[in-house]
């Protein structure tokens, strides 16, 4: 049965009409980078939860989530009315397996994101382990418009701190903006320019990627990945792709 605990908004930050992040206190299980919390809400009468990732890195006192509040959704517009000094519920115990100690060592390492899955890759990114394990990390988030590229400050953080190792390479699928790749990433990867703009190859012999986002986008890149000699990583059966799915 699953264990809830009560948890204290402390900040809450909207990026564009729709989307938000909450930070947020409560003394839940240890959990590691890539590890996603389920949030909750009294809603007449029944517990209302869904899952969200942890954004913030496990080191930080502050919980922090990010998500898009969908208009009819039965969650997401009651947790974007949040104040700070609002309650809310918290899964006591984190889930999931998108974690760096599940990966194989590889050389290159590609986070491919849509809309608000970046919060995973930024947990991950602001951990030791990450820089250590592999000698380049390349982000690649793809959203609609300019202005659904949240989180510039920290992402800032990490490009001047690891100049050298980190590609951040946006994609907007409904604007051409300048130094910004256009369309979706299936198709940046299809005719080389994602490849281009980072400088490195894309291959079964030097990198793992990880896929978080839209599901149709998961599916389609890695069905591309497989053309190129990758194949989904297992425990018994290592490999080059590995994909988070809440449901």
């Amino acid at each position: 049965m699953e264990q809830w605990i009560e948890g204290k908004i402390v900040e809450k930050r909207r990026w564009s009409d729709r989307l938000y992040s909450l930070r947020f206190e409560a003394q839940v299980e240890p959990f590691s980078a890539g590890q996603f919390t389920r949030l909750a809400l009294e809603i007449d009468g029944e517990r209302v939860a869904r899952p969200y990732s942890f954004v913030n890195p496990p080191h930080d006192n502050l919980l922090e989530v990010y998500f898009n509040e969908v208009v009819d959704g039965p969650l997401s517009p009651r947790l974007a009315a949040l104040q700070p000094g609002d309650n809310l519920w918290v899964s006591a115990r984190p889930n999931g397996f998108f974690t760096l100690d599940q990966i194989p060592d590889s050389e290159n390492l590609w986070m491919l994101a849509t809309g608000t899955a970046l919060g995973v890759y930024l947990s991950i990114l602001r951990t030791q382990e990450s820089w250590q394990r592999f000698r380049n990390l390349l982000l690649v988030h793809n959203v609609p418009s300019r202005d659904h590229l949240s989180y510039r400050d920290e992402i800032s953080t990490l490009q001047a701190t690891h100049e050298s190792n980190f590609r951040y390479l946006p994609i907007t699928s409904r604007e051409n903006a300048e130094g910004v790749l256009n369309g979706r990433i299936l198709a940046a990867l299809e005719d080389g320019r994602l490849e281009r703009q980072a400088e490195l190859t894309l291959s079964a012999e030097n990198s793992h990627v990880m896929l978080c986002g839209n599901i149709n986008m998961i599916k389609e890149v890695s069905a591309v990945l497989v053309t190129r000699g990758m194949r989904k990583h297992r425990k018994k059966e290592p490999g080059h792709i590995t994909t988070e799915k809440y449901h």
